[in-house]
């Protein structure tokens, strides 16, 4: 195995001693075969997501339960006690950490856009997502069951992207002696390019918004993990992201029904 352990500057990654799990055989090893079970299971757990549909958001709960259920329990039993390896106790300081990535995540998803758009203050050719779309109409309940939907969903996002990376990093670094800065890197690359497909449905197929415009969002958020090595940081900065969005949006949508 390659012993280049160098890490990235304090402006990425915290100077607190944390590593990320398993690439370097710590706590434990994750064996290949696991890993692709792992990966599977996040497949199958998405699969529940995309095909099991309900218009209630309450009914809703069930397919979003499946895609973060499927994958963490595999993940527990395949990992056993190392499992708690990616979930740290918050802190405070972790509080402005999400923030400024929630921040970043804006920033480059807005950078990107106006790129795509050609500064098309309309959008363009992006397609909207209708996530919020009938929220107003489901009423207080309707509004409950979107909020705790999207709050178990983004749980679910957060685990099928940081699993595989963990598992990329883990293949490269320890089986192919890349150097854990490109390890890195790769890994990083190869979930956001993932985790945008996965919202081709969403955004009608549409490649570029998909894969670009939410890979780049993908990235910042990532990099929250790959600062404190603690999927509950960057799941914290993602509820962000996507909370203050949706409220916008139902905002805009309440005051437009009165």
């Amino acid at each position: 195995m390659s012993k280049d352990k160098a890490r990235f500057g304090k402006l990425i990654e915290r100077d607190d001693g944390r590593d990320f799990p398993f690439y370097n055989l710590l706590p434990a090893e994750i064996p290949t075969w696991k890993w692709i079970l792992i990966i599977l299971s996040c497949m199958v757990g998405f699969a529940a997501l995309l095909f099991i549909g309900f218009e209630n958001q309450m009914l809703s709960l069930i397919p979003r339960i499946l895609f973060a259920g499927i994958p963490l329990v595999t993940f527990i039993v395949l990992a056993k006690p190392n499992w708690k390896a990616i979930f740290k106790p918050l802190k405070w300081a972790d509080a402005p950490t999400m923030i400024v990535f929630w921040l970043l995540t804006l920033g480059l998803s807005a950078a990107a856009a106006f790129i795509a758009t050609g500064g098309n203050p309309a959008g363009g050719h992006l397609a909207a997502n209708s996530a919020t779309d009938t929220v107003l109409a489901g009423g207080v309940w309707g509004i409950i069951g979107f909020y705790l939907g999207t709050f178990i969903q983004l749980f679910g996002e957060e685990l099928v992207t940081i699993l595989p990376f963990l598992a990329v990093l883990y293949w490269l670094h320890a089986t192919f002696n890349v150097s854990r800065k490109l390890a890195i890197i790769a890994a990083l690359i190869v979930t956001a390019i993932s985790f945008g497909a996965m919202h081709l449905p969403t955004y009608n197929w549409n490649f570029v918004q998909a894969i670009v415009l939410i890979g780049i969002a993908r990235i910042a958020l990532t990099l929250a993990f790959i600062r404190t090595k603690n999927i509950l940081v960057s799941f914290g900065a993602h509820v962000l992201n996507d909370w203050v969005t949706f409220t916008v949006v139902l905002l805009v949508a309440a005051a437009a029904m009165n």
